[in-house]
């Protein structure tokens, strides 16, 4: 397996996590209105990612799995939505809420390494078709991190002070 075939699978599995994390952090704070929407907004750009790393792969030769299934549907949904509703009763949801979007800003970080390894893969063998992935799918990564990170910062001071 060569450092392409590797980075590309790492950053395909890296997306989907972050796209999982994403939908779960949306749905645990439904309460939270900001967090829902933009978090929920947010995993449509990993899944994208996903998608186009697989398309990207399969002119490799190599196989990715397909993007795990995150609709609002069925009994999942029920249940995230049954836990998100619990945690509003708990003592410490704005910890909850930080450890999360500190979790998702860690997640998000390391994808953009990732993409940044892709796209100087890319520029050293030439190939035209990665680096336009990578420099396209990069910047919305940044863009994941720059909301946990403003997040975080507006939220910590509040919410750990209060303590």
């Amino acid at each position: 397996m060569n450092g392409i075939t590797l980075t590309l699978r790492t950053l395909h599995r890296g997306e989907r996590h972050l796209a999982h994390d994403l939908v779960t952090v949306a749905e645990r704070h439904r309460t939270e209105h900001e967090v829902h929407h933009v978090a929920t907004d947010l995993a449509v750009w990993s899944r994208e990612h996903v998608r186009r790393l697989a398309e990207a792969a399969a002119g490799h030769d190599v196989k990715l799995g397909d993007p795990p299934d995150h609709s609002p549907d069925g009994v999942f949904a029920t249940l995230r939505k049954k836990a998100s509703e619990a945690v509003v009763h708990r003592p410490e949801p704005g910890l909850l809420l930080l450890r999360d979007l500190r979790e998702l800003h860690v997640a998000a970080a390391e994808n953009s390494l990732h993409w940044e390894m892709l796209a100087q893969a890319a520029q050293a063998s030439r190939d035209s078709g990665l680096l336009e992935l990578a420099s396209s799918c990069h910047p919305q990564t940044l863009r994941q991190m720059r909301w946990t990170n403003t997040m975080i910062k507006n939220l910590s001071p509040q919410l750990l002070n209060s303590l």
